[in-house]
């Protein structure tokens, strides 16, 4: 689309991001002769005719929203247009990075920078807010940092105006799940503070160089922002009590946004704000115990328990609990009951495109390019008469029976995770690709997950485990079974399962796996079917 002129007006230069919504362009505004980016709706293409319309309902509500916020700090909306049945949004370009951008490549963020970044998103919200506008997106992500100083809050794809209710479901809950605060999670009418949570939840990103909250699914991390309290921040200097103030899980316990304003202000300038020491718990009694897998998909936390908070005027120096490392790890097959996760029965929309589980509608609606080459597949050898070469978007291209559903499960830090299924999960292909593993080698990585999963799988049985070789390249191979009970999930198929994973490290240091599952009695064609599509994987 590079060089496309849109609307007779704007030329497309080249994409400068891109999100599970959409993509951003650099173009230029060819009558008044400036830059300019603009946002392409690409979700649009890809869901059904029913969610097109809420889509493009919410990319309007965008410029409407901002269109209210006059603030510096905010990014300004020119222009709203419709192009190849879809709109576009006009906007102010910012050259710079965003705050997600600087964290990957610094690893974190100075906490008097942070702080100074915080303060101007805080100003940014509250301008929103005084216009009645909640942003509800709030992350690294929509942070920009320009090359002139400037921080500026962006995207409000799925902001809330005061008095608009028509644009997202009865009991749906939408936002990037590690900065949903729990009161949205639980399915309550998000406000100010819910913002404020989420801008806390940023804060300590930005610091700690990870999310306080995210786990290896966007249930678990759900479940997390309910019952759990993140660790301590280890880098967080003078920020670490402001953070923790908006990090409260009630509410109506959090600081208002003047006084955030006034403890962002004091840690900018690296003092340690005093009004925040009120927010800072005077106990922690009881040791973190890493997240552990009940069962494929499953996720059961120990939290810690019921903090106190109060003034604080000389706390005696009491043992710091000092939680383990928390790896990334791949998801199993199916996905748990989210009433078991926020009580309720919340129905969830994740603000990244297709990141439900199998048999999600909008995921399954997601399709992409696809061509039969049956008796070649790029020469990995002949596959059965009546399947189909994927070209997958996540960057690799394998071989599938016709009519195969996909969803993406986990695009999250380097790591992304694609479910092919004819029949909602029931038999399941999974393939993650992860740019920054946190093993050395595939066979370390699954050993790890052989180990947490024998002590939760009803009859769990390692059928196999062992290092070999895939393409010339080190890998391993996991086999193993277990019984699925109905009770795990709505999702769930009850019985004995068997399950397969293939595992490789490129030269790059990328880690590819391909996954299987199906009920043990399909075992065999499944079996069979799996050795044709690992013959016909492909990266690139």
């Amino acid at each position: 689309m590079q060089g496309q002129l849109i609307s007779g007006r704007y030329r497309l230069a080249d994409a400068i991001g891109s999100g599970g919504m959409g993509r951003v362009w650099r173009a230029h505004d060819e009558v008044l002769h400036r830059a300019v980016a603009i946002k392409e709706l690409t979700a649009a293409l890809y869901v059904s005719e029913s969610d097109q319309e809420r889509l493009l309902a919410r990319t309007r509500a965008e410029a409407r929203a901002a269109a209210r916020i006059n603030h510096s700090a905010v990014v300004t909306v020119h222009d709203v247009l419709e192009h190849d049945g879809r709109p576009w949004i006009v906007m102010e370009l910012v050259e710079g990075h965003s705050l997600a951008d600087a964290v990957k490549e610094r690893g974190r963020v100075e906490p008097t920078e942070a702080a100074r970044i915080g303060l101007w998103v805080l100003r940014a919200l509250r301008a929103a807010h005084t216009a009645g506008v909640l942003h509800r997106d709030v992350k690294p992500g929509n942070v920009l940092l320009s090359e002139d100083g400037r921080v500026l809050l962006t995207d409000f794809g799925i902001a809330q105006i005061e008095g608009d209710t028509t644009i997202t479901r009865t009991g749906e809950v939408v936002g990037s799940v590690d900065y949903l605060a729990p009161e949205r999670v639980r399915g309550h009418d998000p406000g100010a503070a819910s913002d404020l949570w989420a801008l806390g939840a940023t804060l300590y990103t930005a610091v700690e160089g990870r999310s306080p909250f995210r786990r290896t699914s966007p249930l678990g991390t759900m479940q997390a922002v309910v019952d759990e309290e993140p660790a301590e921040p280890q880098y967080g200097g003078s920020l670490t009590p402001v953070i923790t103030a908006l990090l409260r899980k009630d509410p109506a316990t959090r600081p208002d946004a003047a006084e955030a304003e006034q403890m962002l202000a004091e840690a900018a300038e690296g003092r340690r704000p005093s009004a925040a020491q009120v927010y800072v718990p005077t106990q922690r009694a009881a040791v973190y115990e890493p997240e552990v897998r009940t069962g494929p998909g499953t996720v059961a936390s120990t939290p810690y328990p019921p903090m106190t908070s109060g003034p604080v005027p000389a706390p005696a120096p009491m043992p710091v609990p000092v939680p383990p490392k928390r790896h990334r790890l791949r998801t199993f097959a199916l996905v748990v009951a989210l009433a078991a996760i926020v009580g309720g029965g919340v129905a969830v929309t994740l603000q990244q495109f297709g990141t439900g589980g199998p048999g999600d509608s909008a995921s399954e609606s997601s399709t992409p390019s696809t061509s039969s080459t049956p008796g070649d597949e790029g020469g990995q050898g002949a596959v059965p008469d009546g399947w189909e070469r994927r070209d997958d978007p996540v960057g690799f291209s394998i071989s599938l029976p016709k009519g195969w559903k996909r969803s993406v499960s986990i695009d999250q830090d380097g790591l992304r995770q694609v479910d092919y299924s004819p029949d909602k999960g029931k038999h399941l292909v999974r393939v993650a690709v992860d740019t920054a593993p946190d093993f050395r080698t595939s066979y370390e990585h699954m050993s790890n997950l052989d180990q947490r999963i024998s002590q939760r799988l009803v009859d769990y049985q390692q059928l196999s485990l062992k290092e070999e070789l895939f393409r010339d390249q080190p890998g391993a191979r996991w086999e193993y079974a277990w019984n699925a009970l109905a009770k795990d999930a709505p999702h769930y198929f009850p019985g004995p399962y068997r399950a397969i994973d293939v595992g490789y490290m490129d030269d790059d240091g990328t880690e590819y796996a391909i996954y299987a599952s199906a009920p043990t009695d399909d075992w065999a064609t499944t079996r069979k079917q799996f050795d044709w599509i690992l013959r016909s994987f492909q990266e690139g």
